[in-house]
């Protein structure tokens, strides 16, 4: 058997055990990661290019983004590592990033306005409830000319396929009207969609998912409506920033956004 073929079957069998051992939810994240960082060169590149001085990641788990020397970073993120090795098993073997700051990453309450020079969120806007709530908040603690660097999975490559895309008239409520209106369909449409979990199983599926305060994908997109999403920001909102660069990288794209 050639060796690109025995590589491809020892991976699914390690999905296998994965999902036999920790149930589906467990293969999905761990696929989810290795499809998050299966390509840092560009990532690196574009980073080389706009961070520099004082900033945060947030949610960088054991994929920290690859920053340039004169770059200093403090990692975000809603727990303890302690606590984010028992919310993610899957990551047992991984090695996680100290975490520096504790907190929300949609909200930052713990970081002063104007603070920073850039702000990371690779895989991360996918997760909030409020995504236009949280872009306003991360330009908040952004000085200007800083640089929000942001990686989003595109929908299509990724366990999200058969999701439909969040129309942007849902991300205005949940930003007007507060996320708890649409929490329970995104969890519901979670189980049935990514996780295939049968109508019958379907309530337990989603209690269990908000009692453990699981972190899944709420929204999804593409790389067009993701851009229509920040362009409402800029034209409705009168939000400060500028689309500086944008890049599709395999399974994601990258957005670079600087507040002016």
């Amino acid at each position: 058997m050639k060796p690109n073929i025995m590589k491809f079957f020892k991976k699914v069998e390690q999905l296998n055990s994965i999902a036999k051992n920790q149930g589906l939810k467990g293969a999905i994240q761990v696929l989810s990661r290795r499809i998050a960082s299966k390509d840092k060169t560009l990532r690196r590149d574009i980073s080389s290019r706009y961070l520099a001085g004082e900033g945060i990641e947030i949610g960088a788990l054991h994929s920290p983004l690859e920053v340039p020397a004169n770059a200093k970073v403090r990692y975000v993120d809603r727990m303890s590592v302690a606590e984010l090795r028992k919310q993610y098993p899957e990551l047992a073997d991984s090695q996680l990033v100290e975490v520096d700051i504790i907190d929300d990453g949609e909200t930052l309450f713990s970081i002063a306005d104007c603070s920073l020079d850039f702000v990371i969120a690779n895989h991360m806007i996918e997760h909030c409830q409020n995504p236009i709530g949280t872009i306003k908040q991360h330009l908040r603690v952004l000085k200007s000319g800083g640089i929000l660097y942001m990686a989003v999975p595109d929908k299509r490559y990724t366990f999200d396929v058969s999701r439909p895309v969040t129309s942007l008239e849902h991300l205005i409520r949940d930003y007007t009207e507060g996320p708890q209106w649409s929490k329970l369909s995104h969890f519901e449409e979670w189980s049935r969609l990514v996780e295939k979990v049968s109508e019958e199983d379907l309530s337990a599926s989603v209690q269990h998912l908000i009692s453990i305060d699981y972190s899944i994908h709420f929204h999804v997109w593409t790389k067009v409506e993701f851009l229509e999403m920040l362009l409402y920001c800029q034209r409705t909102l009168l939000l400060p920033f500028k689309i500086e660069f944008s890049q599709e990288n395999g399974t994601e794209f990258i957005i670079i956004i600087k507040k002016l």
